[in-house]
């Protein structure tokens, strides 16, 4: 009977200890925090290890200003490179379409003789259009009329003649210039006033 009971005993389900737990416990307690990490490099009791240590931090400190710094100053950059390419992408295209619209004007002198032609009409159209183009594209005429001072910044100066007025006055128009969205695309071509011949 004895034995029976003590087999009856030993079939029952153990109870869960503690020790697990207390061995995780354990574990938890060994792991190295980043408080003890720092104090097991530096030892702040001494002085020369701490100003050490304070120099150091304060230099990657600096180190990592001047990076985020040199990163938004590249940012901004590349930001400003990319809207100048997207507002000066068709400059080549312009320059290339500006002589074709200057020897259709010539078109137009020729045709102002008979205004009320078809030909003249149609030509005013199309000429409407490609105005209303290059407005929607940013190119803007140089306002530049006889007897303004020369300007290096938007006069390109073809030729000079005696002239009574004040040297470097513009005389003539013989190309129109354009700005581009502010920027020059093309000078205006001049003739500028030079100092009277000297008479003998």
């Amino acid at each position: 009977m004895q034995d029976e009971h003590d087999e009856k005993k030993d079939d029952r389900p153990q109870q869960p200890t503690d020790e697990p737990e207390t061995q995780n416990s354990c574990a938890r307690d060994e792991a190295p925090a980043p408080e003890r990490e720092y104090a097991e490099a530096v030892d702040e009791s001494n002085p020369e290890e701490a100003t050490a240590a304070t120099d150091e931090l304060s230099k990657w400190r600096e180190l990592a200003m001047r990076t985020a710094a040199e990163y938004d100053n590249y940012r901004k950059r590349c930001v400003k490179e990319r809207d100048e390419f997207t507002r000066y992408a068709t400059r080549g295209l312009l320059e290339e379409l500006l002589p074709v619209l200057d020897n259709f004007e010539m078109g137009m002198k020729m045709a102002e003789k008979e205004k009320g032609s078809m030909i003249y009409i149609g030509m005013e159209m199309v000429k409407k259009q490609l105005q209303d183009f290059l407005n929607a594209q940013g190119v803007e005429p140089i306002d530049a009329q006889p007897g303004i001072p020369f300007d290096h910044n938007l006069h390109e100066a073809i030729q000079s003649e005696p002239s009574d007025q004040a040297e470097g006055t513009v005389l003539r128009i013989l190309r129109p210039g354009y700005m581009l969205r502010g920027k020059l695309l093309r000078p205006v071509n001049v003739v500028t006033a030079a100092a009277p011949a000297e008479q003998h």
